[in-house]
């Protein structure tokens, strides 16, 4: 993440996104796939890592391999672009709002204090060694004789898709095809975000 400086002078913290440049691989339509969608390919992949079915794609497109294939169905018929061309920067506008979409940091199996906010016994368990941290009770006794669904216990905590909506695009560098977005998106440093605009 970084700052930039607003008019007003305020401070707002920011994270940078390479958004670009994209290649249009395929464009689908109800006609011969039974839905409108435009494929984006981002991101140099070696040849001798992709499959001939792969290859044989991008090589229709007339694009080198990529890693990263996304179709958008909300691509705005106006603005689609012939197969091989290519998407970038150029469709965000300065000061417009988007929504992002990754997957979350994975951090690991965890106990309810990190997971879900508990605050544990306090130090007060009268000497128990190995309650502070522990979740407590989870149910009844006889009836109803099992647990809820959906009581908050330990688990897998992140590596979910989360979708980060109303995100303001502060700055556009056109140059080097980046995007300054307000706020923080899923995901760690370098991994793939999907950016929706509103149509």
């Amino acid at each position: 993440m970084t700052s930039v400086y607003d008019a007003n002078g305020r401070n707002i913290a920011c994270t940078v996104i390479e958004a670009g440049p994209c290649y249009v691989t395929q464009i689908k339509t109800k006609e011969t796939d039974g839905y409108d969608a435009v494929q984006l390919a981002y991101d140099d992949k070696k040849e001798k890592h992709t499959t001939r079915a792969e290859r044989g794609h991008f090589a229709k497109a007339g694009v080198t391999p990529k890693r990263k294939v996304v179709e958008f169905t909300r691509f705005e018929v106006g603005n689609r672009k012939a197969v091989g061309e290519i998407v970038d920067v150029e469709v965000f506008v300065e000061g417009e709002y988007i929504d992002v979409v990754g997957i979350s940091k994975g951090k690991g199996f965890q106990g309810v204090v990190k997971r879900h906010g508990f605050s544990g016994v306090g130090e007060t368990s009268h000497g128990q060694h190995n309650r502070v941290r522990a979740p407590g009770s989870i149910g009844q006794s006889a009836t109803p004789s099992r647990v809820f669904k959906g009581v908050h216990m330990a688990g897998q905590m992140g590596n979910k898709r989360v979708k980060m909506i109303n995100l303001q695009v502060v700055k556009i560098v056109k140059e080097k095809n980046l995007l300054l977005i307000k706020g923080a998106v899923p995901g760690p440093v370098g991994s793939y975000v999907m950016i929706e605009r509103w149509s």
